[in-house]
């Protein structure tokens, strides 16, 4: 926040009190401060010239036809002018609004409140109700490695046999089994590391604390809203848990067009997925809460498959804090089955280390380097490397390194979400009870012009809400809010139709560039209609689908046929729902296929059993080198990732033991 001059703050403050009504200085100070840290400085660069921009007399003259900066401006105008910035012709003025509505709008609702509780939350009647649990903390081995604070000056070495970068679900994955097989390993985690009694109880905590870039990633046009895990446990500490494995016809294609034998049908992979799920115990849900039994109830209305999810706790049900890690200990996380098994096998993990490069002599990985949290640099010299840092890290890593496969940083899913919510006359409080109860894959398989998609709820506490809900202006959101108990969210996961990259800006920091094409849009429209007729069929009384501007449906007024030609004329318009950047809402929580395995040499950066490839030397790998994380999905798969991921990295981590 250093270099926010006082003027820029101020124009901050009044941009926040015209989204929503309160302390704006406050949320300036937390915007501010959340950039400057964790925002690429080319970004924070534009936001604030966005700023100036405002408060200039001669650029709203041509603009807005009025000489008037923002701040001197009555409240209607305000919403006016954002407004106009909101669908304006001009990307930059679109990325400009949307990075500050969503972010203003967060800080409203997740901050806790400065001197008390933040008032907000009492008027949309928030409330949650945690038990004070005790975790068996016991049974976790302990997961913290020391690396000496006495003597900060001193950069540090350690000596494994294997470093794995990253600890969520596959790097998870990958230290369990080579440790288990004897293997010396360090595992290297960017994110710190919070035991579950002093895991965050709120939500801003929870995104400063556990989540990438205190969660503030999105695509470089803000067009796509990101959610990635970054603590020790990665996405498995903050999931919800939804396990669902690769659909049959998504790996019959991955094994056909890409090469990966033995995925389609094979003996091997069957293994690995049921040995994940015994790991996690996968199971039922078994209770249901409101939000779900509203997808079901939708569901057997219109003769549609849906059932109860499959998750990786038990249980438990009630307390609704899964997006901030689990405080029972039910949720089985990193932190409670891989890590701890291969922390209990000896292997050493250190939180806090950022991994800059992987080091690369005479054509084979030598170790990594790193940054420790205080400043100090970390090396570990190791015979083999594995990156699980994530689709969105692991190639950033690779771009740093001597490492020239040209497709490395190609090819980015991320499964597009659509966001559609029906307001019932029942309470819902989406943020209770277990995450995802339900889910719907009636339109799993993907037609000629779509892809396809799973329905499932959208559990969500109230600054995300407020982030991903529409604003046409400081009242009309407000009230949005203060209905926000009768909501129930639905989202399509879509199987990508389009695709993104990930290059390095000029500060060194990664750059997400995310398109949708004609598929990718056509398969986001047919999940609004279904959606809506879901939502319709289990009773809501309004439909919204998220976008700017939105598209509403009311059907309190008129008799049957009325409101049925109404709602014709909303699915119509759902069938031409503008995704143009910045217009329709999309969000995703699934990162893959930036670093994707597959047969032909020329794209795809790893082989068909995660080894990397040099990009110089024809099929040449990089020995010792391998990627175990969603990086190697050669396509989005349409359904949560995390079983997967665990299955490949079961099986990259048999190719590392073999050459070992």
């Amino acid at each position: 926040m250093r270099d926010w001059s006082d003027a820029e703050l101020r124009t901050l403050a009044t941009v926040a009190e015209t989204f929503v009504r309160g302390d704006g200085t406050t949320r300036a100070r937390l915007a501010a401060d959340g950039l400057t840290s964790a925002a690429d400085p080319a970004q924070v660069k534009q936001l604030r010239q966005a700023l100036r921009l405002m408060e200039s007399r001669a650029v709203n003259l041509a603009l807005a036809g009025r000489p008037t900066p923002l701040s001197a401006m009555s409240v209607e105008a305000r919403e006016r002018y954002l407004l106009s910035w909101a669908g304006s012709r001009l990307a930059l003025r679109r990325s400009a609004f949307q990075g500050l509505r969503k972010l203003l709008s967060f800080l409203a609702y997740a901050e806790p409140g400065a001197g008390g509780p933040n008032p907000l939350l009492a008027e949309i009647g928030y409330e949650v109700d945690r038990p004070p649990v005790t975790p068996d903390l016991a049974a976790i081995a302990p997961l913290r490695f020391p690396v000496d604070p006495d003597r900060p000056s001193e950069g540090v070495t350690l000596d494994a046999d294997v470093v794995v970068v990253g600890s969520g679900a596959g790097g998870g994955v990958v230290a369990a089994e080579l440790a288990a097989a004897g293997r010396s390993v360090v595992v290297l985690e960017a994110g710190p590391f919070v035991d579950e009694s002093t895991l965050p109880t709120g939500e801003l905590d929870a995104f400063d604390r556990l989540y990438l870039d205190r969660g503030l990633v999105s695509t470089w046009d803000g067009s796509v809203t990101i959610l990635a895990g970054s603590a020790v446990g990665g996405g498995t500490l903050v999931n919800w848990m939804t396990s669902i494995a690769a659909p049959a016809a998504v790996r019959d294609e991955w094994a056909r067009d890409h090469g990966l034998e033995g995925v389609e049908d094979g003996a091997a992979w069957s293994e690995d997925v049921a040995a994940v799920e015994a790991d996690l115990g996968v199971a039922e849900s078994t209770r249901i809460p409101p939000k779900d039994a509203i997808l079901l109830r939708g569901a057997r209305a219109l003769g549609w498959e849906a059932a109860p999810t499959r998750r990786d706790a038990t249980g438990c049900g009630d307390c609704g804090s899964c997006a901030f890690g689990c405080p029972r200990g039910t949720k089985q996380s990193g932190i409670r089955v891989h890590l701890a098994r291969a922390s209990a096998a000896g292997t050493r993990i250190v939180p806090d280390a950022a991994v800059t490069r992987v080091l690369v002599e005479q054509g084979r990985a030598a170790g990594v380097e790193a940054v420790l949290g205080d400043g100090r640099r970390l090396t570990v010299r190791a015979g083999a490397v594995v990156l699980a840092a994530g689709a969105l890290r692991t190639p950033a890593i690779l771009q740093r390194s001597a490492v020239g496969h040209p497709m490395i940083g190609r090819y980015l899913r991320v499964h597009p979400v659509s966001v559609l919510a029906g307001w019932f006359d029942e309470p819902v409080d989406m943020w209770r009870g277990t995450m995802q109860g339900a889910r719907s894959l009636q339109f799993g398989a993907g037609e000629a012009d779509r892809n396809g998609y799973a329905i499932e709820s959208a559990p969500g506490h109230p600054g995300l809400l407020a982030l991903a809900l529409p604003w046409e202006g400081r009242d009309a959101h407000a009230e949005v809010m203060r209905g926000i108990r009768m909501v129930a969210p639905l989202i399509a996961v879509t199987r990508d139709g389009g695709e993104g990259k990930l290059t390095l800006t000029a500060s060194g920091r990664p750059r997400i560039d995310y398109r949708l094409d004609a598929t990718g849009v056509a398969t986001l429209r047919h999940a609004l209609v279904q959606m809506a007729r879901m939502s319709r069929a289990a009773g809501a009384e309004r439909i919204i689908a998220v976008g700017t501007p939105p598209s509403w449906h009311d059907g309190r007024t008129g008799g049957p046929d009325e409101e049925a030609a109404r709602f014709a004329r909303f699915e119509a318009d759902l069938g031409s729902f503008d995704f143009a950047p910045n217009r329709g809402g999309v969000f995703s929580a699934h990162q893959m296929g930036s670093v994707r395995m597959g047969g032909d040499v020329r794209s795809h950066p790893c082989d068909p059993w995660g080894r990397v490839r040099d990009g110089g030397r024809g099929d040449h790998v990089v020995r010792g080198l391998y990627v175990g994380d969603g990086s190697v999905f050669p396509t989005g798969i349409g359904v949560n990732p995390m079983i997967t991921i665990m299955a490949l990295a079961r099986r990259v981590s048999r190719v590392i033991l073999s050459e070992m």
